[in-house]
Formats: C-alpha cells, structure tokens, sequence
C-alpha cells in the first residue's frame, strides 16, 4: 500500500523541526509543526475519493428539475466538519489554538480468497463508508491470509505496523473491513492504542444519521442495541461490585454483603428494556403501514419496487420517473426510508414506484433484521427493478449482493428487470461486457435521460394484465366504477345507453366482485 517514492518520516519531521526552530517562542508555528510531523512518513491509501463515490466535475449529475428543490440535501450538507484539524496540545499554553476535531481513520482488512483486485474495491468501498460517516481516510492496509488471526484480526508484525503508522499520521481510529469479535477488538485496540471499530459500525453509524422519519430511527436504534449489547465493557471503577444493603454506603451491617450486581449487568438490562420497547414501537407501527399496503392491494394497484446497491441511482431513478422530488446525494445510503409514488403505462394503467433501502456488501444481519418491514415493500412487489451502477469496478458483486437479500426476504420468484444505470459514464467496451452478464438487461442514465422508455416500456409488459373479461351496463351514477376500470382494468369498447354505460372491459380477479351486480352477459375467461 505504501509508495516507496514518497519522501520518509525522518527527512520531513527534520524539515519542520527546522522551520520551528526558526521561532521557538511562536506558540502557533509549533502547533503546526506538531501536526506536520504526524503526518509524515507514511504515504496515503488513496488519492481522491474513495472510489465507490463518483467524482465531481462539470458533468456531475447535479439534480435537475425532475428532482425537486432537494432542500433536504442542503439542510445535511449545512454543517459540515473540516478536516486536517486537532485538539490534540503540546502543552498548556496552547488552549487558546484548540481546534475542532475530525475522525482520522486508518483502514485494515484481511482477505483468505479471491484477489488482490477484489480486496481492494472492498477496501475502497469501506473507504466510501467512513467518508460518509464524516471521516477522514488517511491510510489503509491489506494481508493475504489463510484465516484471520483469532486475536487480533491481522498477524502480530501487521499489528504492529498498524500501530506506526497511526502514530506517524496521528490517526484516532483504525476500521477493519469485517464485523471484528469484541476480543478481537480489544487485542487490537491494546496494539495500536487508539479506538478500533470495524465495517458494522461505520455502516450503523450512517443509518443513524440519515434516518427520518419515526420508525426508520427506531429501526436504527433497535440494530445498534444489537451489535452494542455483546460488545458492553468497563474500565476501573465501572466494572467494581455494586454492594447491597448497606454495604456501599456508610456501613457495613450483618448479611448485607453481597457480590451486588455489575454496572455492566446493569447495562445489559437497560439495553434489553429499552430493545423491547422499541419493538413493541415498530409493532404499532405495522398496522398504519399494512393499512396502506391493503388499500392498495384492495383497488388492485400493481407494485414495483426499485432495488439495487447503494449509490446506484435509485432515487435519481424514482424522480426522473415521478419527478418525487426524494434526496439525491453522491454518498452511500443518502435515504434509507422507503418512498412510493404512483405512476401510469401508456395505455392508462396504474401503478407504484418504491424506493427502497439501498444494500451493501457484507450488510449487518442486525440492519436486515431490523428494517424487514421495510424489505417487505419488496416482497409483496409484482415487478422489481434490479438498480445497478453500470460504471462500477465490479458490477457483478453488486448483482450477488443484492440478489442475496432479495432471495433472504422472500422474494426471488418476482420477475426482475436488471437496469444498468449511469450509461453515460460507461464506455462502449464495457457496455459489451455488460452486455454478456446480463443480456436483458436495460442501459440508462437518470442523469440524461435516455432509456427511461425503455424501461418504462419494459415494466408495463411485466405488469399484471387484466384477464377476466366483463359485458357491463353500469348505471351514470356510479362513475366511480368507471374509473376503477380506466385506472387497473382495460376498456375494450364504450357504449353510452338510455340506462347507462355500456362497457366491454378486461378486470382482475381483485376487483371482478364488485361489477358482478352490473353484468349483461356471461363472463367470458380469456
């Protein structure tokens, strides 16, 4: 990972040492000689952002009418942390040059199969997440192992390389590409001395800041109590004995002493408490949103639900379609509740768009568990359109991943339509690969524009058709009937008579009850 081009520690920390020593008594210059010599010695990870983020330039998607005032978007990005600041002091005459603080992070990860190529989109990708939980990515590093070490996740010499290179760019946190036992944790954070969390965390971290609405943010809590309560620790006195009776206070009397109970037990209770309550929350949630469902499932609405990886262009999709106007951002898991819009095919039929949470490699078990209901949005779909970042490094990951949690929820016999997003960043060539993993699939771009009739021409053949078909004479003062056969049947013919309407239409089994009343002539099954 390190370029053995770039200048080493020593030559520069001598460097700044000497422009300190220029001004000894100027507090200001050794403050920034301080942070200097962190930072050299060591070359960065990558240059640029990470690499499952696009870069910006001039032809940026840069959200155009069809996507609404995205006054959400300016509302997040209002305050925003600097980086290549520190709090850290050299000695007390420097409180008054304290500045604020920005998450240095270093990258590790292991990877036993597959290669060296796929490690590092991995790694990249976790890059992309730290970034988007307000980080900064300083370095990373990768080994090849047969099996990570039971201890400390890398070997011990990586370990301890880990450990000179956060002291030499003054990194506060080291991520590890994989969900880390808590002793795992614990032995590397006893190596590297600073802060180690890992993939699951950061991924929790974002969910936590970008849910809404009021059963996205229990979600989140619910799986962050998950991953939290086998990982409960204490130093010192948080973890003494808890006497009882009198025993902690001013005496000691005859039989009140007693091992008491741990602050750590303590911990877990609370968490244990406020976890039911969240799920008796989400439970009275289910009723308002089964509601809805059942609404649209009475009227015979068909569904289509829009999936794909994170930041494929999902909801860049839904407003280019519906104009919904829902947040679009260059960052990972940007919304994470679920947005419906209706929308019609050419010959008038009805139906709804659903965005929905975008997936990720290596997804937490505790996210898939928690936003199930959610997910159900998918299961109980007619058509799914498969959202896939077409410029992508490695698109075919995305393909597995996502697969694997439509499969996880149920929903894989749905028929699928593959959409190959951001055409206008692939090159031809790529097109033709493209082209051979997935033969039907669709090429556009919610940026320009094209292939969205396609794809919209796509989706209507996938719908369900009407297949029962009805002679009906329906009175003039059930106009609604009327309409309930423009937006889900097919009108056939139209006939204006003295007692009503006289209607040959093509209807579903849902909705066949209630014409029954008005039919003229036995229903003919097509």
């Amino acid at each position: 990972m390190n370029d053995p081009t770039e200048p080493r520690g020593n030559d520069a920390v001598e460097n700044v040492a000497a422009n300190a020593a220029l001004d000894p008594d100027d507090v200001v210059a050794r403050v920034l000689a301080s942070a200097d010599s962190k930072a050299a010695g060591y070359s960065l990870f990558r240059s640029g952002s990470a690499q499952a983020l696009h870069e910006q330039s001039s032809g940026e998607y840069d959200g155009s009418d069809h996507d609404g005032d995205q006054s959400e978007r300016a509302d997040r990005n209002a305050l925003r942390r600097v980086g290549g600041l520190s709090t850290e002091l050299e000695d007390v005459t420097e409180v008054e040059y304290r500045q604020l603080r920005l998450e240095n992070v270093v990258l590790v990860g292991v990877y036993t199969h597959g290669t060296v190529d796929d490690a590092e989109n991995s790694m990249r990708e976790l890059a992309a997440l730290a970034e988007t939980a307000g980080a900064t990515v300083l370095d990373g590093l990768l080994q090849r192992r047969a099996t990570p070490d039971p201890s400390t996740y890398l070997g011990k010499g990586k370990a301890q390389e880990v450990a000179d290179i956060v002291k030499a760019l003054g990194a506060d946190t080291v991520i590890a590409d994989t969900e880390l036992a808590p002793s795992q944790r614990r032995a590397l954070e006893d190596v590297v001395k600073v802060k180690v969390i890992d993939r699951t965390a950061v991924i929790l971290d974002i969910f936590s800041q970008h849910a809404k609405s009021r059963e996205g943010k229990a979600q989140v809590e619910l799986a962050q109590m998950a991953y939290m309560l086998p990982r409960l620790r204490g130093w010192g006195d948080s973890m003494s004995r808890q006497a009882g009776g009198q025993v902690g206070g001013a005496g000691a009397g005859m039989g009140s002493r007693g091992p008491g109970e741990t602050k750590i037990e303590l911990d877990r209770r609370r968490i244990h408490t406020r976890m039911s309550k969240l799920r008796k929350q989400m439970v009275e949630m289910k009723p308002a949103r089964e509601a809805k469902r059942a609404n649209r499932k009475r009227n015979a609405v068909p569904s289509v639900a829009i999936v794909g990886y994170t930041n494929a262009g999902k909801s860049s999709l839904l407003n280019r379609i519906t104009k919904a106007g829902v947040l679009v951002e260059n960052s990972l898991f940007a919304t994470l509740d679920a947005t419906v819009r209706k929308s019609t095919t050419t010959d008038g039929r009805l139906y709804t768009l659903t965005d929905t949470v975008g997936f990720v490699r290596n997804l937490p078990h505790q996210l898939v568990e928690a936003f199930r209901s959610t997910l159900e949005e998918v299961a109980d779909a007619d058509v799914i359109v498969h959202v896939v970042d077409g410029s992508h490094p490695d698109p075919v990951a995305q393909l597995a991943t996502v697969r694997d949690v439509i499969s996880e929820v149920g929903a894989r016999d749905i028929p699928e339509l593959v959409v190959f997003n951001k055409s206008d960043l692939i090159s031809d060539d790529d097109r033709l690969v493209l082209r051979g993993l997935e033969p039907k699939a669709t090429f556009v771009s919610a940026r320009t524009g094209e292939g969205i009739d396609t794809v919209l021409a796509a989706v209507a053949l996938l719908l369900p058709t009407p297949q029962i078909e009805l002679n009906l004479l329906i009175p003039y003062d059930r106009g609604d009937l009327i309409a309930v056969l423009h937006d889900v049947g097919r009108i056939e013919t139209t006939e204006y008579v003295e007692t009503g309407t006289h209607v040959t239409a093509f209807v579903t089994p849902e909705i066949e009850p209630q014409f029954a009343p008005f039919v003229i002539l036995p229903a003919l099954s097509a």
